[in-house]
């Protein structure tokens, strides 16, 4: 097999699929997604699946078994973007499946269940705030909520999904029996350092991050710069810079279970060069495998906001807005893929994902595994530096098909 090429040219093709010409940004159910879409169908079909759009804008393939009653096992990543984004993420996932079903399909091969190759519309959320809405939807955790929710031109998810084609009608239905699912494995770029750093091409997941963001306001007394005398100062920028800090204090001496972020900070009103600030907002991500640290370090981390808000006179506001739990990768399955690793001649390296990834949702349904790909350029992603090589894309293909071949549906750790 020598599809590593072939998946890079692909992956060069939908990065030309933009909504902002020179960058890659392609969001859910616009004039972009359904282009790349209809793309991947065609590689699809040439590949030797059924290819369609699904109700959400899910594009889905499937290479049916010989026994029609056979059971269903599900890959695939997302084809959405951040904005801005590298040509990798997600659609890396899509095209080594489609890679792999080319395969065995120019070899007559069919496989003891009904392989399915789903490329999720929606995994980033940068058009409706809403994360992971298509396999949300195949998890059968779509909130009909959600379709209410509108982009910066006020339109809603609920008419997006018409003007595309769609039916929200329809979402319900697109969950997937628990009962017929063996597994769900997702193939995709690791998004940072440690496979680059080692040397080795792919990896083994363990676990995927579960996440709580927070929402932070800090209120002072806004007052004159030059009349204030600095004791007397309720500085809600400077409590907020320390709280900051303390985040990152706290999380770095639990490095090796737990990441924390302050991606956004503002003034409200923008503030001005000769007034002490008064307000302040900021949010906090908090991330680990192990949802016990996670939750233990958000309640940690309040603590220290509130002892240093009451050290400096301000007033402190923690509100929790997103939660969402770890995934642990199935034992077994991680085992086979552990396997298919060695068997390319690759030593088997398993690490956790501190990134979110579709298959958190699937593991409502199913149990899931990831196999992780090496990045260049430091690890870095969701960043037009993102890169991957043609040999790192060949020895992933080779070891996902390797997986499928060898995969039981009736014991998903045998050959």
């Amino acid at each position: 097999m020598r599809y590593g090429s072939t998946i890079l040219e692909q992956a060069e093709v939908l990065g030309a699929i933009t909504e902002e010409p020179g960058r890659v940004t392609r969001t859910f159910l616009t004039p972009q997604h359904r282009e790349a879409g209809s793309r991947i169908i065609a590689w699809m079909r040439d590949a030797g699946m059924e290819a369609a759009f699904d109700p959400l804008g899910n594009v889905v393939g499937r290479y049916a078994a010989e026994n029609p009653d056979a059971p269903l096992v599900i890959t695939g990543s997302h084809m959405d973007s951040v904005v801005n984004a590298g040509k990798y993420d997600g659609v890396f996932g899509i095209l080594t499946a489609i890679a792999c079903v080319k395969d065995l399909h120019a070899r007559g091969k069919r496989l003891p269940y009904t392989f399915e190759v789903v490329a999720f519309g929606d995994e980033e959320g940068v058009r409706f705030g809403v994360t992971l809405i298509g396999s949300k939807a195949l998890g059968g955790n779509f909130d009909p909520a959600f379709l209410d929710k509108k982009d910066a031109n006020g339109i809603s998810l609920r008419e997006a999904i018409r003007n595309f084609g769609g039916d929200p009608d329809a979402i319900a239905s697109l969950k997937r029996d628990p009962r017929k699912v063996a597994a769900f494995v997702e193939s995709h770029i690791e998004q940072g350092p440690v496979l680059l750093n080692e040397g080795l091409p792919v990896g083994v997941v363990t676990s995927i991050a579960g996440g709580t963001r927070v929402r932070v306001r800090v209120t002072g007394t806004a007052g004159h710069a030059g009349t204030v005398p600095m004791p007397a100062r309720r500085d809600a920028l400077a409590a907020a810079a320390e709280m900051v800090l303390a985040v990152e204090r706290h999380c770095l001496e639990r490095a090796d279970t737990l990441c924390g972020t302050v991606g956004k900070l503002a003034i409200p009103g923008g503030g001005a060069i000769n007034v002490i600030p008064g307000d302040v907002e900021f949010n906090v991500d908090l991330r680990s495998g192990d949802d016990s640290r996670r939750l233990a370090a958000l309640v940690a981390v309040e603590a220290e906001c509130a002892t240093i808000a009451a050290r400096r006179g301000v007033e402190l506001s923690w509100e929790p807005f997103f939660h969402l739990s770890a995934a642990l990768c199935d034992t077994r399955l991680q085992a086979r893929f552990a396997a298919s690793v060695a068997a390319q001649g690759c030593p088997v390296r398993h690490l956790p994902s501190g990134a979110g990834h579709d298959a958190m949702e699937m593991a409502r349904i199913a149990p899931i595994a990831m196999l992780f790909v090496r990045c260049g350029n430091g690890g870095i992603s969701h960043n037009p530096l993102e890169t991957m090589t043609a040999e790192d894309a060949e020895t992933a293909t080779s070891v996902l098909l390797h997986f499928l071949e060898h995969f039981d549906p009736a014991s998903p750790g045998t050959h």
